[in-house]
C-alpha cells in the first residue's frame, strides 16, 4: 500500500495525521489548500487524491461531513516515516538531557524500573509501563549443596524473601563434599544478595576472564547452571504509572462499560505481561509500534502501543500505552533511549549487583 502512493500524496496524508493528532477533529480539502500547503495545492487537487488515498484504505470519514481522519493503515506508514527519518532533530537531544536528570543517582532495577514507568506517563500523557524480574523477591540469601549419591546432588537456595528451592542434580561427574562445600561457599561469599538471574551472567563472565585460576569457580558455575536454569520462568514485576492519563479522553471510543474494561485490564498485571509478550520480541532492539491491540485485547480498542524491549536489564521491556493521537516522534525516541539507557547501566562495570 505504501509503495502505491505519490509523494504528493504521502505529503497529504502526513498533514492529515498532523492534523488528527493536533486537533481529533477531520480535516477537509479546503483547511489542508489554505494552512499546510498555503495554496501551492488547490482545494479540488486536494480533495482528488484525499479520495484516491480514502480507496487506499488510509482515510476514512467518520461522518457526512467534508473532512476526513486517518486510519489504521495511515497511522502505521506515518510512523514508518518517523523511523527511516534520518534528519537532525533538535527537540531530542533536549528528551535525552530530561531523560537523564530523571534517572540520576538510581541505583538497583526496581528503582530504575519504576522511575521509568513515571517518567514515560509524564513525557507521553499516556501509560508508562516497564516489566522486569521481581528482583525484590529473587534475591541469594543462602545456597547448600549435599551428596545423595554418587554423581546426584541435592541443590537448596534461599533467597531474601524467605522463598526456598530445592532441586536435585544429576552431575555427568562426582564431586566430593569439600568440592560441593568449596563451591557453596564461594557462591555465598560473592554473590550473597545478588538477584538470582544476574549471577548467571556473573559467573560466565568471570569463567571467560579466570578460567585457569580457579577450579572451584568452574565447579561453582556448574552446579548454578543447574540449580538455576536458564529456562526456568521468572516472577515478573509491573511497574505502571500515568492510567489517570486515560480517563475522560474523547478520542477514545465507547462508554463507561468500556473503559471500566480497559481500567481493568490495566490493573491486571498478567493481562499486561501477556499483552507486551505477545508483541515485544526481547532479540530485537528495535522500538516496535503497534496499533489493533483489540485483536489481543478487546479491551485496548482506541490505544496504541510503543515498546523495546532493554534485554540487559533482567530482559526487562519499557512502553508507553496511549491513544492513537500522542506525539509520535517524542514517544518513539523517549522509549527507544530509555531501553538504551537500561542497558548501559545494568552494564556498566560498577552497575549495582541487585
Amino acid at each position: 500500500m505504501a509503495k502505491s502512493i505519490t509523494t504528493r500524496q504521502r505529503e497529504i496524508l502526513t498533514a492529515v495525521v498532523d492534523s488528527y493528532i493536533a486537533t481529533g477533529e477531520p480535516i477537509s480539502s479546503g483547511v489542508l489548500a489554505q494552512t499546510t500547503f498555503a495554496n501551492t495545492l488547490s482545494s479540488a487537487t486536494i480533495r482528488n487524491e484525499m479520495a484516491e488515498l480514502a480507496d487506499a484504505g488510509l482515510l476514512e470519514q467518520p461522518h457526512t461531513s467534508a473532512g476526513r481522519i486517518p486510519s489504521a493503515a495511515a497511522f502505521r506508514l506515518y510512523v514508518g516515516q518517523l523511523s527511516g527519518a534520518t534528519t537532525p532533530n533538535p527537540s531530542r537531544a533536549a528528551l535525552r538531557t530530561h531523560i537523564d536528570t530523571s534517572f540520576a543517582g538510581l541505583a538497583g532495577q526496581s528503582a530504575l524500573l519504576e522511575r521509568t514507568s513515571h517518567v514515560l506517563a509524564a513525557l507521553s500523557s499516556g501509560v508508562g509501563l516497564a516489566i522486569g524480574a521481581a528482583a525484590s523477591t529473587d534475591l541469594l540469601e543462602h545456597i547448600h549443596f549435599s551428596r545423595l549419591a554418587q554423581r546426584r546432588i541435592l541443590a537448596v537456595v534461599v533467597t531474601r524473601s524467605g522463598m526456598v528451592r530445592d532441586r536435585v542434580l544429576a552431575l555427568d561427574q562426582d564431586l566430593s563434599s569439600v568440592q560441593l562445600e568449596t563451591a557453596a561457599n564461594f557462591l555465598n561469599e560473592h554473590f550473597r544478595g545478588w538477584n538470582i538471574d544476574r549471577v548467571r551472567a556473573e559467573l560466565a563472565r568471570r569463567i571467560d576472564r579466570e578460567r585457569t585460576a580457579y577450579q572451584q569457580l568452574a565447579d561453582a558455575a556448574a552446579l548454578w547452571s543447574q540449580t538455576v536454569p536458564a529456562d526456568v520462568p521468572q516472577q515478573q514485576a509491573v511497574y505502571i504509572d500515568g492510567v489517570s492519563n486515560l480517563i475522560g479522553l474523547p478520542q477514545l471510543p465507547g462508554d463507561r462499560d468500556r473503559l471500566r474494561a480497559m481500567l481493568a485490564a490495566l490493573e491486571e498485571k498478567q493481562r499486561l505481561i501477556e499483552l507486551l509478550n505477545a508483541y515485544i520480541d526481547s532479540t530485537h532492539d528495535s522500538v516496535r509500534v503497534v496499533f489493533d491491540l483489540e485483536q489481543q485485547d478487546p479491551a485496548m480498542a482506541g490505544l496504541v502501543l510503543i515498546a523495546a524491549p532493554a534485554r540487559a536489564a533482567g530482559d526487562s521491556t519499557v512502553a508507553i500505552l496511549g491513544p492513537k493521537r500522542i506525539n509520535y516522534q517524542s514517544a518513539i525516541d523517549a522509549v527507544g533511549y530509555i531501553a538504551q539507557l537500561l542497558h548501559r547501566i545494568e552494564t556498566a562495570p560498577d552497575a549495582p549487583n541487585t
